[in-house]
């Protein structure tokens, strides 16, 4: 259960105060621990971080629950990400790199063609 019937059923369970116990980490600062790590795994992890527009805290946290183990895939997902594979795979025509970004830069102007008539 989540959403919305999650809610429900928490504030009929314990009432109004798991509100504040969920919230609570949000409000209050989280404990931290330093950890030393040499300075280039230091900076990989900043880059990275930067790279994903998050902290090198959550990055940390995000890699950890990676680590934990594999996520289980329904197989519907898995047939549907399969037919999407197949139908990109179909495709009769796959433009360079160079193209789009030629065809991008006419945008907004005169030149400006659709794709299928450039």
């Amino acid at each position: 259960m989540g959403g919305v019937g999650a809610i429900v059923l928490a504030w009929r369970q314990y009432g109004p105060f798991w509100i504040r116990d969920a919230f609570s980490a949000i409000m209050y600062p989280m404990k931290t621990q330093t950890i030393e790590i040499d300075e280039d795994t230091a900076t990989a992890l900043e880059q990275r971080a930067g790279e994903r527009g998050v902290t090198v805290p959550e990055l940390v946290a995000e890699l950890v629950t990676l680590e934990a183990g594999p996520v289980d895939a329904e197989a519907a997902d898995i047939a549907e990400l399969d037919r999407r594979w197949s139908a990109f795979a179909a495709q009769d025509s796959v433009a360079a790199n160079d193209d789009v970004v030629r065809w991008l830069q006419t945008w907004g102007t005169p030149a400006f063609r659709s794709w299928r008539k450039r």
